[in-house]
């Protein structure tokens, strides 16, 4: 379902909640989104969309984010700044977005998204592997080659070997994912 609001009036509203640096991570995120669901089948106009909003709640105070998307377990409790995704979809559907694959997008970038959400896996990848970050350029290769599932995988398997070295508890929803990919190789 379309948008009842053009994506020029969204750039300038996520503009306006975000840092200059994060402004310019946003439009990195989104470009890159765009590229990644070309090259896989998919429209890039709604990944460059999921791409734009995806970070329009990550400069807000905690209790705007705990406002916006109450905490669910205690991951959420413990880490208030994990709940921007939620917040940023929270956000998008105030905003007018009514389309359901962006704003699961939107709200899985942080957590993973069911490997069913094309725009949601080029999503996650374009965000840990855009160029700004200077990481994850193998997997923004896998998946600017055409090959998003497994690009898709190895971001996931990568977070969560990450969180376990660094003994960072893994959100619920994150595992359920990684399960879900590590089933279906």
């Amino acid at each position: 379902m379309k948008s009842t609001v053009s994506t020029a009036e969204l750039e300038e509203r996520v503009k306006a909640l975000v840092r200059p640096e994060r402004w310019a991570h946003i439009q990195r995120v989104a470009a890159l989104a765009q590229e990644i669901a070309l090259k896989n089948g998919l429209d890039g106009e709604r990944a460059y969309l999921a791409g734009l909003l995806h970070d329009a709640a990550r400069d807000l105070g905690e209790e705007e984010l705990l406002r916006l998307a109450p905490p669910e377990n205690e991951v959420e409790r413990a880490h208030p700044l994990s709940l921007h995704g939620r917040a940023a979809r929270v956000l998008a559907e105030a905003w007018g977005v009514k389309d359901e694959e962006v704003l699961e997008a939107v709200e899985g970038h942080v957590y993973g998204v069911d490997p069913q959400n094309g725009l949601g896996m080029a999503l996650y990848i374009a965000d840990i592997s855009e160029p700004g970050r200077g990481v994850n350029g193998e997997i923004r290769e896998l998946a600017l080659s055409g090959r998003l599932l497994e690009a898709y995988r190895r971001a996931v398997q990568n977070k969560v070997e990450y969180l376990t070295a660094k003994g960072i508890p893994i959100h619920p929803r994150t595992l359920a994912v990684y399960r879900r990919l590590q089933d279906a190789s």
